[in-house]
């Protein structure tokens, strides 16, 4: 019995050391291959985790490109914000003490604020801090003076944006804002950084790609520990593309001013022949400026944000009830349907029943009999009211849609930009957008409204300026642009023919030109030498929200081969046209003729 333990106790003795040697050689195989996986299969990887742990890149900001008026006088460009910075590893400090009482001393610095910057950035392995953030010009000059004296310290440079006439043209301009945490994700791809400048609205937000530039940076080789070893160059930051506009800056500046004095309104500035913007001003407005504030105080915040007045509101985009310079739509539905051909005269009275309404005319009189010229003269309403309610609200619409209404205009802003609304007979059976369907039929008062451009119509100041334009330029309905392009011929490429008899075109443009002469918008004449020709009309329209009245005035010069176009509207503004949004058009016909 004993021998037999004796035996088994021998046996497994002898199997120990076959076990550490399977066991050895197992895990030694585990090493092997490992050791194989991390230094060839896995090289690559590794080899990029070691670069990074040993490489940092101080990274240098973009240079945002300018932002010019067509005659390259800058509306955006970027301004140097000069900060104090340490590199807290690359400090000698056999001399800190020295410098830093010489900083503290030099600019008015709190050495205990320096101090404990100069600790943080030692302690998070920070490879710069920022002491001092905007210098101004009197502690930047004295820096340089004694920068001999101060090797611990540097100047960085920041660029941020700046417009030189803070609030002018700011709605077309647009401004930009930090990218924010969840843009970055997808962002990062294309070459930002977080907090990296990003186009909000506008020019910058439309052109942004080229706007932009690229980053730039120094490369910096570090120890384990994280400390400045040596430099291995540097890229420099590009600077994005300037953009060029078609604004003309004389005329830009004299629309805003005469805005002032308005509750609100737009001024648009137009070349008719082809649809190139000289001026487009939006009245309540904003400074850029705020935007490029590191700090935001509250009261500016929510006066742009929060106030009821809407500043960031772009108005020259916006729908609103057109009134009277609607009626050269109603004219050439009368004309093209055929039904109210050109040598049509009608009887105007002091009122015309519709439905349970009686819609008057303006005098309360009536003009007599009278034809197109002579309606759009002295601007009747029931010369309208009967033709838009004999060729009917889809002829109106069909005609309007021609004229580039119920649609955006195709420009480059477009994100600001309401397509506005032409009712039509379909529209309403369909319920009339809050009704149901079949139970809001078109009824007699919609089209005496619809006629004289009230309530059933909401059109912006653009889309009224690419319809006059098309009467200005015999039957082309241009797509008004902002950004000029060297070396592309736009005058084709921006119009479109509209299938409008030019009989038609022209007897409209005789009617207009009437208005200067003796009609409603005599008055542009006055005050002014040596004017060109100009073809115009006055406008008054019920605001369809219940506000009160607006006032408008189109016109363009000179009459026949015209090179200019301008759109004044002036929003809840009573009083009429011809007094609150004519005598805007004349200031701004008076510095275009001067300097031209």
């Amino acid at each position: 019995m004993v021998n037999s333990r004796s035996n088994k106790k021998l046996t497994s003795l002898k199997r120990q050391p076959l076990i550490l040697l399977i066991f050895s050689s197992i895990s030694f195989l585990l090493i092997l291959f490992r050791l194989i996986f991390l230094q060839l299969l896995n090289y690559e990887s590794f080899k990029k985790m070691s670069d990074e742990n040993r490489i940092r890149l101080i990274a240098t900001q973009p240079i945002r490109g300018r932002i010019l008026d067509k005659d390259g006088n800058v509306l955006a460009n970027s301004r140097v914000k000069y900060s104090l910075i340490l590199k807290p590893q690359s400090v000698n400090e056999s001399s800190w003490d020295k410098h830093k009482s010489s900083i503290c001393d030099l600019l008015k610095v709190d050495i205990n604020v320096i101090q404990k910057k100069y600790l943080y950035g030692l302690r998070n392995k920070q490879l710069s801090v920022t002491i001092l953030d905007d210098l101004n010009v009197d502690q930047l000059i004295k820096f340089k003076e004694n920068e001999d004296n101060l090797s611990s310290f540097e100047i960085a440079t920041k660029l941020i944006r700046n417009y030189p006439y803070k609030s002018l043209a700011a709605h077309l301009i647009g401004y930009t804002q930090p990218i924010t945490d969840s843009e970055y994700k997808f962002l990062s791809s294309k070459g930002y950084r977080l907090n990296d400048l990003i186009g909000r609205t506008g020019i910058e937000y439309v052109f942004e790609d080229s706007i932009r530039g690229e980053w730039g940076g120094e490369m910096v080789e570090v120890n384990s520990l994280g400390k400045f070893q040596k430099s291995l160059g540097r890229k420099p930051s590009t600077q994005g593309n300037d953009i060029e506009l078609t604004i003309d800056i004389n005329l830009q500046l004299v629309a805003e001013e005469l805005l002032k004095d308005k509750k609100a309104g737009a001024i648009i500035v137009m070349d008719p022949r082809d649809g190139a913007v000289r001026a487009m001003a939006s009245k309540p407005t904003f400074d850029l400026n705020f935007f490029s504030q590191d700090f935001k105080p509250e009261k500016e915040y929510n006066k742009i944000f929060n106030s009821a007045e809407k500043p960031l509101f772009n108005r020259a985009l916006n729908a609103y009830d057109p009134g009277s310079v609607w009626k050269i739509v109603t004219a050439l539905a009368g004309l093209e349907s055929g039904k109210f051909p050109i040598d049509t005269l009608l009887e105007t009275k002091p009122c015309i029943t519709y439905g349970s309404q009686c819609f008057r005319e303006h005098n309360d009189l009536g003009f007599g009999v009278i034809g197109y010229e002579d309606a759009l003269r002295v601007s009747s309403n029931t010369f309208f009211y009967q033709v838009g309610y004999g060729v009917g609200v889809d002829e109106i619409n069909e005609v309007s849609r021609k004229l580039g209404f119920n649609s955006l205009s195709g420009i480059e802003i477009s994100e600001q930009e309401n397509k506005g609304f032409v009712a039509s007979s379909q529209w309403a059976e369909n319920g009339r957008g809050w009704g149901e369907p079949g139970r809001t039929p078109w009824v007699p008062e919609d089209i005496a409204s619809m006629s004289i451009g009230q309530f059933v119509v909401q059109v912006t100041p653009i889309q009224i300026a690419r319809a006059y334009a098309a009467i200005a330029n015999g039957g082309y309905l241009v797509t008004p642009y902002l950004v000029k392009k060297d070396g592309e011929d736009f005058s084709d490429k921006r119009r479109t023919k509209i299938d409008f008899d030019p009989k038609n075109i022209q007897l409209i443009k005789s009617g207009l030109r009437k208005v200067v002469q003796s009609g409603t918008g005599v008055s542009i004449n006055y005050g002014v030498s040596n004017l060109p020709p100009v073809s115009g009309k006055t406008g008054t329209a019920e605001d369809g929200e219940g506000g009160l009245d607006h006032a408008w005035f189109v016109c363009f010069t000179p009459s026949e081969n015209s090179e200019l176009l301008i759109v004044a509207f002036a929003q809840n503004t009573p009083g009429g046209g011809s007094v609150h949004a004519l005598p805007m058009a004349r200031e701004i016909l008076k510095v275009w003729n001067e300097k031209k």
